[in-house]
């Protein structure tokens, strides 16, 4: 194999077969996206109340890193909803001043911490155990995410002044009702027809993207009504040009760590999540590992551009495809949408209202409250629905790294709590006696409950009958579970029944034949 074949198994695995009449369906896909990835990825920018600019950089440097590793076809990958808010929670725990230098440069040092969690991750190919977080528990740390963010976008939308991002959700309450009375009509007026056009205007009509024309609405507005006669502010001015490479600083890294792990965590099943959400029939498999290779090096390479944390959106990426993409070069061409915005367009946006993109980040996060969703589980599976509410009441209580945190212990939690059910079959064997078969292999924590069920099932057969132990699911054994098959075969004999060990797999026996338990089975000629 050469080494140019080489390169094309990871590099621009989308631009593979391309074709010529593929080039006006990516291009327009791409300048769709962008009319709707733009604006948000600003929106986003301000929920850990961050310069607008640098939301418009992750729509750069992430779009073409993925678009050269990731393995989605639509996949539109900048900052989200969930990743702007842990990066808000982040700051704050860590005790970054909002809106300082500290907290830009901050940024930095985070999103590099979470490129090389996800680099880890994709070294030690541990994309497929991470995925292992249930639906529930992602059901349960969205809904905190949404209320929390949702909350926190209210005091722009009333025109008070209150900076409670990321402090969690009852202090934002408390906040918010003491800063009621600074109430602006003007601006919540405004803010409820922004939000008025972000619902219905897709509803009715869902190729004009409503996040530009709001965008748009809000810059006519400023441009008619300075914000000295209407009383909507607007947002800090704008810096023209593109990012200038910086190198992060390694300071501080003890307290973002945290919620960089929290941030990885959900930026991968993010990502993962969305490329299998849109792929289509006819498209490549979409290879876990393959998205964390991509997923790290958006956060690695973003980080000296002044990038915030990078993961696939849904929102942006639905446009995408829905516009026709059939390529990265789609992505491709929001980047370059995203440089002539921040070369050209700058100063037009230093009118934008601050209610504008306040209203496009609460509309996209009440989405996240999946209350469908709850009520599925709660019809389904009281435990799964259990595990969704505890963590988004820690989220809402407590804080969303805790809710990230308790999440994954709870997913653990229902994994071991199923893996360590004991799972037999016991049939009658002709002219006495019961086979009984071992359905899910025995490691250290199902071994006694195991063991104990086998028991249990051995009473149904006669003293003196034949129980034949069926192991064809025990591939490999630890010392721990051959000495408790020792056991149980030792109980079972003591009780009267001629014990026979059955399809035993060639993976197990090579220890198995090392302990002088299974040399007296075999001289006994009880293995079948």
């Amino acid at each position: 194999m050469t080494n140019g074949t080489r390169r094309a198994s990871w590099m621009l695995p989308t631009l593979r077969g391309y074709q010529r009449s593929w080039l006006g369906r990516d291009i327009l896909a791409g300048l769709s996206a962008g009319a709707v990835v733009i604006p948000q990825a600003m929106a986003y920018s301000t929920i850990a109340n961050l310069p607008v600019e640098l939301g418009v950089y992750t729509c750069i440097v992430p779009m073409l890193v993925y678009a050269f590793l990731g393995g989605s076809r639509a996949m539109s990958v900048s900052t989200t909803s969930t990743i702007a808010t842990l990066t808000a929670t982040t700051l704050v725990t860590a005790g970054v001043a909002a809106g300082s230098d500290d907290a830009q440069q901050a940024v930095l040092t985070l999103t590099l911490l979470v490129g090389v969690i996800l680099g880890v991750a994709r070294l030690f190919r541990i994309g497929s155990l991470v995925e292992n977080i249930s639906q529930a528990t992602l059901i349960g740390i969205k809904v905190g995410l949404g209320a929390t963010v949702a909350l926190g976008q209210l005091p722009k939308m009333f025109g008070v002044d209150v900076q409670q991002t990321g402090h969690g959700f009852i202090r934002a309450v408390i906040a918010l009702i003491e800063a009621l009375p600074q109430l602006s009509v003007t601006t919540l007026l405004f803010s409820a027809g922004t939000v008025a056009v972000l619902v219905i205007l897709p509803r009715l009509v869902a190729r004009i993207p409503a996040p530009l024309v709001v965008v748009a609405l809000g810059i006519l507005l400023t441009a008619l009504v300075p914000p000295a006669t209407s009383g909507i502010a607007v947002i800090a001015p704008v810096s023209t040009g593109l990012p200038l490479p910086a190198i992060p600083s390694l300071s501080g890294i003890g307290e973002l760590i945290p919620g960089a792990l929290a941030i990885a965590i959900m930026a991968f099943l993010e990502t993962a999540s969305v490329a299998r959400g849109i792929r289509q029939h006819g498209d490549p498999t979409i290879d876990s590992n393959q998205e964390l290779l991509a997923t790290s090096a958006t956060n690695l390479i973003g980080s000296f551009f002044h990038c915030l944390p990078s993961a696939g959106g849904f929102s942006q990426s639905a446009v995408n495809q829905r516009a026709g993409a059939r390529s990265q070069l789609s992505s491709i061409t929001t980047a370059v949408l995203a440089v002539l915005v921040l070369l050209f367009l700058a100063p037009v946006l230093s009118l934008l209202p601050q209610a504008t993109l306040a209203a496009m980040v609460f509309v996209a996060v009440i989405g996240l409250i999946d209350v469908p969703g709850m009520v599925r589980l709660f019809r389904l599976s009281k435990a799964e629905f259990w595990t969704s509410v505890v963590t988004a009441l820690i989220g809402l209580s407590v804080g969303l790294l805790p809710a990230v945190a308790a999440g994954v212990v709870l997913t653990l939690g229902l994994v071991l709590h199923e893996l360590n059910k004991p799972r037999i079959e016991a049939r009658p064997l002709d002219g006495g006696g019961l086979s009984i078969r071992v359905l899910s292999p025995l490691y250290t924590a199902n071994l006694l409950s195991t063991t104990q069920a086998i028991a249990a099932a051995a009473q149904e057969a006669e003293a003196g009958s034949v129980i034949a132990l069926d192991f064809s699911t025990q591939n490999v054994v630890s010392v721990m579970v051959i000495d408790g098959m020792r056991d149980l075969d030792n109980d079972l004999a003591a009780d009267g029944y001629r014990v026979l060990i059955t399809n035993l797999p060639l993976g197990a026996l090579a220890l198995a034949e090392q302990t002088s338990w299974w040399k007296r089975v075999i001289d006994e000629g009880r293995v079948r």
